[in-house]
């Protein structure tokens, strides 16, 4: 009688290569101490050029006002909210993969949190910066915040939704860069102590915050790791969801509708982990880290991406639904005629919403297109455009035509300076990008040697060899007892 032998699927290792922990201190402090590439200055330079162009273009609004912007009577949101709720979607995946992966001790976030974490502060950054320059009058934007004054009662508006993403954005910003930062102590500490020339050292030191290395020192690493984390995890679902009670809240059609808060967390996450695939693509290719930020990293988020995409798919299909289902007029006509309607003003921008973020994350479901490194670069751009669309489609759609059919004449264009102010967050995301890249390590290095010893390339190898030497004992063993 033959032995039947069953296996146990083995997951993938998430370190290549026979590692040890010096060689993994090697190969991640080294872009942080070679001399930047003629390709960093190229990037770098572009990126500080689309800065400088956003610099420009926010100084003809001060000084000329909001009506530099092509905002008009029935369009007082455009491009600029636009972008502010793209940017705040993107900033979700770093704490998403920090704090709720972390809580769930998922391994293969640590080759991709370090990046991931930068990425949601930079765009928290750019994002805070729409809602401030949209007032106009931005030398007024202290009012917005409730502190006590000689002025009489002058204190904000507690009901309106704008005033809460002061809170939830300030309060986001906050622990995502505690998180960030408290995690990179250990790395800092190896580059201070590596560090040859004098202004490296120091500034190491200074940003180490005297770290040793000592068993109270990790202890106390570990505890924060998880305070933080628990702090970030309900964070990850009331920020897009309070971001969403902007329009949730209106009885604007096509605003009012209860299945936002959940759609908008979906479609952060979705945009997110598209922008950590954009970025991570190129610099495990740049820097030369393809061992520690694996094919098998890369595979994972795209199935994240085809999960969170079909939610949003489901999303917008439920919203059709309700409209036609309700038999409201006014929903019907937000939806069905100025949306769905391909001879509507703006029906191109809806199809364009729906192909690049419902119908194109489809392929990922072939396994071996969830591994393709060239797809996945492209896949996420097209999210990130479809996802900017989105909001384009929920903001402007819903509002370009009023109750009175005088005011339809009227076509949304943005002007030069509302596409410079969007180019320039996009340079200045960048641009603090490299500089990260260039400065810190981007793979956390001490989360990678404790994931060394079990899910390394070595190890894996080591444990097939244990494991077949066991069989092949096994075998001798029993084998003549059954007859093998």
């Amino acid at each position: 009688m033959a032995l039947l032998r069953y296996e146990s699927q083995v997951r993938a290792p998430l370190i290549e290569g026979t590692k040890t922990y010096h060689q993994v201190t090697e190969d991640i402090c080294r872009p942080v101490e070679a001399r930047p590439t003629r390709l960093w200055w190229m990037g770098f330079s572009f990126s500080v050029l689309l800065l400088c162009f956003g610099i420009l273009s926010v100084t003809m609004e001060v000084i000329y006002g909001v009506g530099q912007w092509n905002l008009n009577k029935t369009v007082g949101w455009g491009w600029d909210i636009t972008n502010f709720v793209w940017w705040i979607g993107i900033g979700h995946a770093g704490t998403l993969i920090s704090a709720i992966l972390l809580l769930f001790r998922q391994g293969w976030r640590t080759g991709v949190n370090r990046a991931a974490e930068a990425m949601t502060i930079f765009a928290v950054i750019c994002a805070g910066q729409f809602p401030i320059w949209h007032m106009g009058r931005v030398w007024m934007g202290f009012f917005v915040l409730p502190y006590p004054n000689t002025r009489g009662p002058v204190w904000p508006n507690f009901n309106s939704a704008l005033l809460w993403d002061v809170f939830a954005i300030s309060t986001y910003f906050t622990v995502s860069l505690l998180f960030w930062y408290s995690g990179l102590l250990p790395d800092l500490a190896s580059l201070r102590d590596r560090a040859r020339l004098k202004w490296r050292k120091m500034f190491y030191g200074v940003a180490a915050f005297g770290w040793s290395g000592s068993t109270k020192h990790w202890q106390r690493f570990e505890i924060l790791a998880l305070v933080l984390a628990g702090l970030s995890t309900p964070l990850v679902l009331s920020v897009h969801t309070i971001v969403s009670f902007d329009f949730a809240t209106s009885v604007v059609p096509g605003w009012h509708t209860t299945i936002f808060p959940p759609y908008f967390v979906a479609g952060a996450i979705f945009s997110g982990f598209a922008m950590v695939q954009t970025l991570l693509v190129v610099t495990r290719k740049v820097l030369g880290l393809e061992e520690y930020i694996t094919i098998e990293h890369i595979e994972v988020m795209n199935k994240i991406i085809i999960l969170t995409g079909s939610i949003v798919g489901i999303a917008y299909l439920t919203e059709l639904f309700v409209a036609w289902y309700s038999a409201n007029p006014y929903e019907n006509f937000a939806f069905l005629q100025n949306r769905v309607n391909i001879n509507s003003p703006y029906g191109w921008s809806y199809y364009i919403m729906m192909g690049c973020n419902v119908l194109s994350p489809q392929i990922f479901w072939i396994r071996k297109m969830r591994r393709n490194l060239v797809l996945t670069f492209f896949m996420s751009i097209l999210v990130n455009i479809g996802m900017w669309f989105e909001r384009f489609v929920i903001i402007v759609t819903s509002v370009y035509r009023e109750y009175l059919p005088s005011a339809w004449s009227t076509y949304y264009r943005p002007t030069v300076w509302e596409v410079g102010f969007y180019l320039g967050t996009v340079g200045l995301f960048f641009t603090c990008y490299f500089l990260f890249a260039k400065f810190f390590p981007v793979v956390a290095a001490a989360e990678i040697k404790h994931l060394l010893k079990k899910s390394s390339d070595g190890f894996k190898h080591k444990m097939g060899e244990l494991e077949s030497e066991s069989m092949e004992a096994f075998v001798e063993r029993h084998g003549h007892d059954h007859g093998a």
